[in-house]
């Protein structure tokens, strides 16, 4: 393997971390605003629209950006009961299978999906459907983590290719 790719790979790392770190901060800012809504509800009688849909927003921005950090983690679905039993080729041989056969393939049909959808909402500089509810350009940059999610997942999905190919080589 070069040394490019190792590079490469340490890099993608980077930018899932990254990405993961800071997404998990709006989970503290969810909290936040859940506790704005209650004290705003109860306390003041006042009901803000965008402010309860900013919530449900970020809990899919959380999702959505988390899930490149969570793949990067080995945090996702997997069969652990076959999988920590094998060896290290084998596991890198699943690895290797499961971003080329599931993961890559998955992403490009998200992107595929979801490029005419998430230009209409930009297009129509869409804004939400309810009255009070958030303002244009919120509608479509939420939408356009539909685009993010699967080039984040893609990219972390070629650093776990190139983290396995060594391991598939040794004997």
């Amino acid at each position: 393997m070069s040394s490019a790719a190792p590079a490469i790979s340490i890099t993608l790392n980077r930018i899932s971390d990254q990405i993961g770190r800071t997404t998990a901060w709006l989970t503290l800012l969810m909290v936040l605003v859940t506790f704005a809504i209650v004290v705003l509800r109860y306390v003041f009688d006042l009901s803000l629209v965008w402010i309860q849909e900013s919530l449900s927003w970020m809990h899919a921005v959380v999702f959505m950006l988390g899930s490149a950090y969570t793949l990067q983690q080995g945090e996702h679905v997997r069969v652990d009961i076959f999988y920590r039993k094998m060896s290290l080729r084998h596991r890198a041989l699943v690895d290797m299978l499961g971003v080329l056969v599931f993961v890559l393939p998955l992403c490009g049909f998200c992107i595929y999906q979801s490029c005419d959808y998430v230009a209409a909402a930009w297009g129509l500089h869409e804004i939400s459907r309810d009255t009070g509810g958030l303002p244009y350009p919120a509608i479509p940059l939420l939408k356009s983590m539909l685009l993010l999610m699967p080039v984040t997942v893609a990219l972390q999905g070629l650093s776990l290719l190139l983290q396995a190919w060594p391991d598939l080589q040794r004997r």
